[in-house]
């Protein structure tokens, strides 16, 4: 018995509710929620007017009706019934009564708690929770059940492009082979710097009293003695070179003395300062910052300079063949010609990307803020006559584009890169559509495949390193190392030295790779320069790259040169000398030379091989005709005949 009079309850508790989660039916408040009671494992705590004698009531007795029935029990004074006991309290032993209390029933165990409700997540997993005591079925064929995610949902498989350019490998070559002490120029133009043939690697380098640049053959690497003599004609700072494509031994430089001069380079390279040039063009009242020449027409070049003029000569006369200067109101950063030479690009600093035909001097298309960002821009012509330009956004974001000439309002691909500030220049190779993305002070390449289904533009990869590049320059496809797999070779100028760059495609078989090495544009021009002027267009002449492959000696195959069908020779011969054959036809049969037959490929041993072609057969129509003798005799020697 309580201080209060009740009778202790169940759980331990005077004159309040059992705390028995499972029991909170002797409660009577309005306001109990009792699944929150129930979630919280608490019992009510609200304090009840109803004693916790009522609440839990008189046992009744073995014999009584609702007892034996499991029904409800009599509240006391003939209130609501109450609800039958748990069947675990019904089955617990009860306790013996303590001696001083007589009317009390025995008070009875408390019942086992009962586990806790699952609580929902807020998460979306909480979709796939099931009902206690069920197990999951999977989803019928072409059905989502509830609770398991639909088909696309459970697919995490991500569809990669197949390329052979995916995996392309970009590595510097070792310190013995960059070209070491080569004073890089400082002057603050947007240009490669660097210019690379299969002979001849030309550098422009700091010069004093004017301008020079650097001719090495390739072989020449390591370092480069500061008394190398240099090209050193111009009397301003050379800003742009390029290399004649149809004779590896020409190279022209356009300089801040308003100048185009075309330099013939001896075969073995320099030995002495060249300083005179063979030709000279003047007709730019500014720096000539930008040199092109045609890439099928022989001895045609292009020249821009800060004049926003741009010129056509023909370098064979020494002659201005055409002169555009209204079509650019404001700087050129860079001219492109087109694959056959019939157009070229332009980019410009009033944000405009302008297609020109230069024998018309028309204007064929243009497009007005192909970049927003005020900073230099990019554009190249690609094999398909498509556009691909390099610039800024407005928010100084680095981008690529690539543009239909046809309909220039929209880009067919536009791409972010970064937000650094280097001018991008763009190499490509019209033979695999793979741009090589280099940017001034960057210290890596990227490079990106064009296709022609969207998205157009696809990332390949990047090479990385850890110096900032000053500069670069690209080798021309016919000078690169076939049997290596090698596809691009750049050349990176740092501040003091030039650093080979080699892009491979990994391949296990040593042959010829047909797919990586199409035919390329070769050194031989398409056109003359008076052609090309009377309106002629024609596309590169190709050359197989196949006859510069030359296989790796580790897998040379060593040829014994010896003739098969003389080895057999000897034997036929004695037999030939027993059965007494002339003389003369083992001597005919010994005549063959040794290893023919090895030779038989070439064209120039063809008559021979077929002259003994003719002796074997007529040996073997000889030698079958005596064998037919000697049976005829050895039949008639059989039946007794001789």
């Amino acid at each position: 018995m309580g201080p209060f009079g009740g009778v202790r309850s169940v759980g331990g508790r005077e004159g309040g509710a059992s705390r028995n989660p499972g029991d909170s039916r002797g409660c009577h408040c309005e306001n109990q929620d009792r699944e929150r009671a129930l979630r919280s494992r608490k019992g009510c705590t609200r304090t009840c007017g109803a004693s916790a004698a009522a609440a839990v009531g008189p046992a009744p007795p073995p014999s009584s009706p609702g007892a034996a029935e499991g029904g409800a029990l009599p509240g006391p004074g003939g209130g609501a019934p109450l609800a039958p006991p748990p069947a675990a309290l019904l089955s617990l032993p009860p306790r013996p009564s303590p001696p001083r209390v007589t009317s009390a029933p025995p008070p009875r165990a408390p019942a086992p708690s009962p586990p806790p409700l699952p609580v929902p997540l807020s998460l979306p997993e909480s979709r796939f929770l099931l009902p206690r005591g069920r197990d999951p079925e999977p989803p019928e064929a072409g059905a989502a059940a509830p609770g398991y995610p639909s088909a696309p949902d459970m697919s995490f498989r991500k569809v990669v492009r197949q390329s052979k350019f995916r995996h392309v490998f970009g590595q510097p070559v070792k310190n013995d082979q960059c070209y070491e002490d080569i004073r890089v120029s400082r002057v603050t133009w947007d240009s490669t710097f660097c210019a690379v043939n299969p002979k001849f690697l030309a550098v422009i380098v700091e010069a004093s009293g004017g301008g020079a640049f650097l001719v090495l053959p390739l072989s020449k690497t390591g370092r480069i003695d500061k008394a190398y003599p240099t090209v050193c004609g111009h009397t301003g700072p050379v800003l742009d070179i390029d290399w004649c494509p149809h004779n590896d031994e020409v190279i022209a430089s356009g300089s801040e003395d308003c100048t185009v001069m075309v330099w013939q380079i001896p075969e073995n390279g320099l030995t002495s300062p060249l300083t005179e040039p063979v030709v000279v063009l003047e007709g730019h009242t500014k720096r000539v910052g930008i040199i092109a020449w045609h890439p099928t027409a022989r001895n045609v070049l292009l020249s821009a300079g800060c004049d926003n003029v741009v010129l056509i000569w023909n370098v064979g006369t020494a002659e201005e063949l055409y002169r555009l200067d209204s079509l650019h109101p404001d700087l050129i950063y860079n001219v492109s010609w087109n694959r056959n030479g019939s157009l070229f690009c332009s980019a410009c600093k009033d944000k405009s990307v302008r297609i020109i035909d230069p024998r018309r001097g028309t204007l064929m298309a243009e497009r007005e803020k192909a970049h927003e960002g005020a900073r230099p821009m990019r554009a190249i012509f690609l094999a398909d006559g498509k556009l691909f330009t390099t610039g800024f956004s407005r928010m100084s974001e680095r981008q690529l584009a690539l543009w239909d000439p046809e309909n220039l309002e929209e880009p067919m691909a536009l791409q972010e890169l970064d937000s650094s500030n280097g001018a991008l220049l763009p190499f490509y190779d019209p033979d695999t559509n793979v741009v090589y993305v280099c940017g001034k002070g960057d210290s890596s390449i990227r490079y990106f495949e064009i296709t022609e289904e969207p998205p157009y533009i696809h990332f390949l990869n990047t090479f990385t390193s850890k110096e900032p590049q000053r500069g670069m320059g690209s080798m021309p496809k016919r000078g690169l190392e076939v049997s290596k797999c090698e596809i691009a070779r750049f050349y990176k100028l740092h501040e003091r030295k030039c650093e080979p760059i080699v892009m491979t495609v990994p391949r296990k078989s040593d042959l010829f790779q047909d797919d990586l090495y199409p035919d390329t544009a070769g050194p031989e021009a398409a056109l003359e320069a008076e052609e090309w002027v009377s309106g002629r267009d024609a596309d590169p002449i190709l050359i197989s790259l196949r006859e510069a492959y030359v296989p790796s000696k580790q897998r040379d195959l060593k040829i014994s040169r010896r003739n098969v069908l003389s080895d057999s020779r000897p034997a036929a011969a004695l037999g030939s000398s027993r059965l007494g054959t002339p003389a003369a036809t083992t001597t005919a049969a010994d005549a063959t030379p040794s290893g023919s037959l090895t030779r038989a490929g070439e064209a120039g041993k063809l008559e021979e091989v077929m002259q003994e072609l003719r002796a074997l057969r007529a040996l073997v129509k000889e030698q079958g005709e005596r064998i037919c003798r000697l049976e005829e005799q050895l039949g008639r020697m059989e039946n007794g005949d001789a």
